[in-house]
């Protein structure tokens, strides 16, 4: 099954670069054990764009975006048995944030991708 691991805080704050090695060296078990798929960390707001439907109406909205109240960070894509896995590879890695970035705060959400369970991992 696919999962989907989304990164997210309040906090505009640079990874430390010991953060940044534990998260690579992390990374590449995963991806040399065949279950990260794919993963990177976001561009800040400012070198975005939000593109919505408002009233029938599409609007392009250019960053920064002062609404912002949380922002993601990065993503990564893993294939793994089930949800047991799943989470505790969310929690290995907001560990490596504790351990690395004391004080930051954030989120790891973690969604399964529809139809990652009929295409057969």
């Amino acid at each position: 099954m696919r999962y989907m691991f989304i990164v997210k805080s309040n906090q505009q704050a640079e990874p430390p670069p010991a953060l940044i090695e534990a998260m690579h060296k992390m990374a590449r078990r995963e991806i040399e054990a065949g279950r990260m798929l794919d993963d990177g960390g976001l561009m800040p707001l400012a070198m975005g764009c939000q593109v919505s439907i408002e009233k029938g109406e599409l609007k392009v909205l250019d960053g920064p975006f002062i609404e912002a109240k949380e922002m993601i960070g990065g993503y990564a894509i893993f294939d793994l048995p089930g949800p047991a896995e799943a989470l505790a590879s969310a929690r290995e890695f907001m560990r490596l944030h504790t351990d690395f970035m004391p004080g930051w705060e954030g989120t790891c959400e973690v969604r399964a991708i529809a139809g990652s369970m009929t295409r057969g991992a």
